[in-house]
């Protein structure tokens, strides 16, 4: 009975503590990450993750170092393919949610730098390699 109630609770806790506010069900009860503009209005992307900003600051080309066009034209291609990378099931401990990404969408500088540095970072905290990134884009 402590082994149920024990069970329970996690999956409460689990619950409780799941952000679903970027989060939606696609048609196939998938979950998507959607980008969502902030109170400013414009497009932003929030990464919970430590190590992130460490490597954002640290080892990450500066902002400057591209053009919005390299990087929409980047992350379209890298967006592809992540998502057929999550809707085939490959590499399920690392890619959790497919990303709903348009790229008629005109997200900015900003938000566009960010997404591809999620790339970048998936590559270098995880050894992931994505086809359309290679490691000469991380200092």
């Amino acid at each position: 009975m402590k082994k149920l109630l024990l069970i329970i609770a996690t999956i409460f806790l689990i619950i409780s503590c799941s952000s679903p506010q970027n989060i939606a069900k696609d048609a196939n009860n998938q979950t998507s990450m959607k980008p969502e503009k902030n109170d400013d209005g414009e497009w932003d992307l929030d990464v919970i993750d430590t190590q992130y900003d460490y490597f954002l600051n640290a080892i990450a080309k500066p902002m400057s170092f591209y053009s919005e066009e390299y990087l929409k034209s980047r992350n379209t291609f890298l967006v592809n393919e992540w998502n057929s990378y999550y809707y085939s099931g490959r590499y399920r401990n690392i890619i959790e949610s497919s990303i709903d990404y348009d790229p008629n969408e005109k997200y900015g500088l900003k938000f566009e730098y960010k997404l591809y540095q999620v790339f970048a970072y998936v590559q270098w905290k995880y050894g992931l390699k994505l086809q359309g990134l290679s490691m000469t884009e991380v200092r």
